[in-house]
């Protein structure tokens, strides 16, 4: 959560490059904004309560220059959303931004309190400036006085810190929250995210835990919590800078809902073999999978529901069994992992807390590990002995579209994968399962060409308050998924149900102002199963949106009250079709309602605190 972004260089104005980088954050979520440049030697800060443009218009009427300075975006934890609480936060001539929770901030606080330090804040990021200040008075200089600060500190964070003292530098450190540092031409920058700084450059270097960079404007130092020097590979970026802009589209949800077809054949390119149904990806070594008997697939959110899908594909087509664990819980039990099971773990910004933590977990239990992931060197690809790149490009919009469809066609070729080298499918089968993928991009265009309908349909059950979502087999995850969209960006109350649980509770709730939203793409037991809870909502006067493949089968004419047609496709890449119209359905219900779609309240793109 929060969005970090700093700059040194005398090629660019210090005051554009932070407003440029941080509306480039927004999408992480924020509440409040800041920046602090030194001008003059004098550090000069700017703080405001709400949106970007707020904070703009008080920088406009005083034009700060200098050459290099921090920004921050806040969500709040420590404190409410107030201009106080804001960052940077300054004590003397230290200004500090922070991501994240300093866990023994109030014995800090309390130790700073008895030297004399007053505190403006209620947030626990307040100490770091004064812990800092504190040791310089010491007689420390600004890069140790940094180092013992960050040494004291206990938690999760990435911190970026300015000095009067030494107004030529920025030093910052991470543990376990995502701090990048980059490279350009006599000019240096350091964000929380790629996004931030692709408009100035593409070099980057993602720092480890522990690591302390101190930015100069012609060098990069990167060194451990020690001072001794650390090396750190430098990863050039090949994201366009304009795939991060909206592209005449009005939010970034719907360019990258529009955007899946191309995505998702960026993440199956390279990867197989027409000929011989054979599966291949870069960053895993076949070793990895040897005595493999369990599969523990660890996520949060929208990649715990890819997860749940991948369980289907991978059961199906290798015969390994699969457990799906909420990441957020996995610590929090003795999970039973040994050295033949596989922990993969799934998050599209490679840097969600309870995922990375929950990886930590079952590796120190002597798991074998496998990540899937958006972003290339991320911590939990870091941390992983292998690594699926799902290629989908920068995902701005916080509630995930594209991240999610390629993160379903990962595990679809890793099942292919597994089963060719357990032996559980042919060469035949494989080939066919290929080509099945291979019709997804297209599936998809043609579903996309519902929008105009499903816009229409949204006019009509944008004020309902509450949607249950009903699906079977491998599409009830589809149900969790399209319940989740339609609550994260509309803030109507939305539930998804595995279809057959429906008599054993959802049932209740059942009547003319409860729309059903029922997933039944294809034919086969699952569709003959929902139709009998099609019947049954009837039978209580729920109103009906009906996704089918089928949409002229006579059990449902006159039964729903609307259809949304898909295409036809085979059944385990039915998922993948079957999230898009509702993915429709939510970005469209919410701009009926007018909610803030691309930021919606209380939320973040990337979770980077427990």
């Amino acid at each position: 959560m929060c969005g970090i972004l700093g700059y040194i260089g005398d090629q660019r104005k210090t005051v554009d490059v932070l407003m440029k980088g941080l509306s480039r954050l927004e999408y992480r979520g924020y509440d409040s904004s800041g920046i602090a440049v030194i001008e003059d030697g004098k550090s000069r800060v700017f703080k405001s309560k709400g949106k970007l443009s707020k904070l703009k218009t008080k920088i406009n009427k005083h034009s700060p220059k200098g050459t290099l300075g921090i920004g921050h975006t806040r969500w709040a934890t420590h404190g409410d959303a107030s201009q106080k609480n804001a960052h940077p936060h300054i004590s003397g001539g230290t200004s500090v931004v922070h991501n994240g929770i300093v866990e023994n901030y109030l014995d800090l606080k309390n130790e700073l309190k008895k030297k004399g330090y007053k505190f403006y804040s209620d947030t626990d990021t307040e100490v770091i400036a004064h812990l800092i200040e504190d040791l310089s008075e010491d007689g420390l200089d600004f890069e140790d006085a940094a180092r013992a600060a960050f040494k004291k500190i206990e938690g999760s964070f990435a911190i970026a810190v300015i000095s009067d003292k030494e107004p030529d530098k920025v030093i910052a450190t991470r543990r376990f929250s995502p701090l990048i540092v980059a490279k350009g031409d006599n000019e240096n920058y350091l964000a929380s995210d790629v996004p931030a700084i692709l408009p100035f450059c593409k070099d980057v270097i993602y720092l480890e835990d522990g690591d302390v960079a101190i930015l100069e404007k012609d060098s990069i130092r990167i060194t451990d919590i020690d001072g001794n020097k650390v090396k750190r590979k430098v990863q050039s970026i090949n994201w366009d800078p304009i795939s991060a802009e909206k592209c005449g589209y009005r939010h970034y949800m719907m360019k990258e809902i529009f955007e899946q077809p191309r995505a998702i054949l960026d993440t199956m390119r390279g990867r197989f073999s027409e000929e011989t149904g054979e599966v291949f990806f870069e960053d895993v070594d076949p070793s990895l999978f040897k005595n493999v008997k369990r599969i523990v697939a660890l996520a949060c959110g929208t990649s715990y529901h890819a997860s749940l899908i991948g369980k289907y594909m991978i059961e199906k087509f290798a015969k390994i069994s699969v457990e799906v664990d909420i990441a957020s819980e996995f610590r929090y039990r003795k999970p039973i992992i040994d050295k033949n099971t596989l922990a993969i773990a799934v998050s599209q910004s490679g840097e969600t807390a309870d995922t990375s933590e929950a990886l930590l977990e079952a590796k120190e239990r002597g798991a074998k590990t496998l990540s899937i992931t958006n972003v290339m060197m991320s911590k939990i690809a870091r941390d992983s002995d292998g690594v699926i790149y799902t290629h989908a490009g920068p995902e701005i919009g916080v509630a995930s579209t594209k991240a999610f469809t390629t993160q379903l066609v990962a595990f679809y070729f890793l099942a292919i994968y597994l089963g060719r080298l357990k032996k559980q499918i042919t060469k035949k089968e494989s080939i066919q399962m290929i080509k099945d993928a291979l019709s997804i991009p297209q599936l998809i265009e043609i579903t996309l060409k519902l929008d105009n309908q499903i816009k229409d349909l949204a006019k009509e059950f944008f004020t309902y308050r509450n949607f249950l979502y009903l699906g079977r087999g491998i599409n009830h995850p589809i149900a969790f998924e399209g319940a989740l969209k339609l609550k994260e960006i509309s803030y109507i109350h939305a539930e998804g149900y595995a279809a057959g649980e429906m008599k054993h509770g959802p049932i209740a709730l059942i009547d003319e102002n409860m729309p059903i939203v029922l997933i039944a793409p294809g034919d086969g037991i699952a569709y003959k199963k929902i139709l009998g809870n099609l019947q049954e909502v009837r039978a209580r006067k729920g109103k009906v949106i009906f996704l089918t493949s089928d949409p002229h089968a006579p059990e449902i004419q006159g039964n729903v009250d609307k259809i949304i047609e898909v295409p036809d496709c085979p059944y385990m890449v039915s998922p993948i079709i079957s999230i898009v119209p509702l993915q429709l359905l939510a970005y469209h219900i919410a701009t009926c309602k007018g909610t803030d779609v691309d930021q919606p309240r209380n939320l973040a793109k990337v979770v980077t605190v427990e």
